[in-house]
């Protein structure tokens, strides 16, 4: 297969057949380069070679029509604004290498002129550049910040994929159990976080409007732990790609209006559900 295309039709059908929109952001694993697998050297051999649909439904023409190649950021992101439910955006261009930096705005159901929320998304990296949040996409989200939503008066929840290096000093030890004031359920493994901080954490915890950040990356781990002004949070390893064997789930998260609150939970596969906490409310 010459690149991920058919991999990210896939990932998204599930949000796309129920008729649910969605917004990607990117992380270390989306432009990585093609890495040939061990067991394609063994008895069964490299499988048949699968072209895109522009070169050939059934198989390629040529043998040099089909070839391994990696997939860039800026290709899958564009392929994903192209569904009418995705409101993914590629973000500004002055923040290249990464893309997918772009701020959603949640309006209100009481009101819907005015907003109830701003959810950020911003690239860590990996793949084909290193795994930070640079300085460049720090300025970015203090300086759009602070003009849509001046005064911090409306919550904001902040997603990334690589957990910043703030992770790891608050982090229970691996194994140990999850205690208060953290929550969750599972605790495998050590974080595994970006190569350098330039200065997002400082701004956020620098900022009351901001109440979570909201990663990934780490399959072992689904806790959120309180970091100074601010919850620090895992996802739920929830597809079926990747390393570990843990249950699959997701973390879900729920903003209510009147009384204020933002709440966050983990959904098992099997429609379960635990480790609910409160990460914002009005006083």
């Amino acid at each position: 297969m010459p690149n991920a295309s058919n991999y990210w039709e896939m990932a998204i059908s599930p949000t796309r057949n129920k008729n649910i929109p969605w917004a990607s952001l990117f992380g270390n694993h989306d432009d990585m380069a093609f890495e040939w697998p061990e067991e394609w050297f063994g008895s069964l051999g490299v499988p048949s070679i699968q072209c895109s649909s522009s070169q050939s439904a059934t198989g390629c023409e040529q043998e040099s029509d089909c070839y391994f190649q990696g997939t860039t950021r800026a290709e899958l992101i564009e392929m994903d604004m192209q569904h009418n439910l995705s409101h993914s955006s590629y973000g500004p261009k002055s923040l290249w290498p990464s893309v997918s930096n772009y701020v959603l705005e949640i309006n209100s159901y009481m009101h819907p002129e005015l907003p109830a929320a701003f959810l950020y998304f911003l690239d860590s990296g990996g793949g084909s550049y290193p795994e930070v949040i640079s300085a460049t996409q720090a300025r970015w989200f203090q300086q759009t910040s602070a003009q849509r939503n001046p005064g911090a008066r409306i919550p904001e929840i902040v997603f990334w994929h690589i957990p910043s290096q703030a992770y790891g000093k608050i982090a229970p030890s691996p194994g140990s159990p999850i205690k208060q004031p953290c929550v969750g359920s599972i605790n495998l493994e050590a974080v595994a976080p970006q190569e350098a901080e330039y200065g997002i954490m400082d701004i956020l915890t620098n900022r009351t409007s901001v109440k979570a950040v909201i990663v990934g990356h780490n399959h072992g781990l689904d806790w959120c732990c309180p970091y100074k002004s601010l919850w620090l949070c895992f996802a739920r390893h929830t597809g079926y790609g990747g390393y570990g064997s843990w249950p699959r789930g997701a973390r879900i998260l729920e903003l209510v209006e009147e009384p204020f609150a933002v709440n966050s939970w983990i959904r098992m596969e099997d429609g379960t559900t635990h480790s609910k906490i409160t990460l914002a409310s009005k006083v």
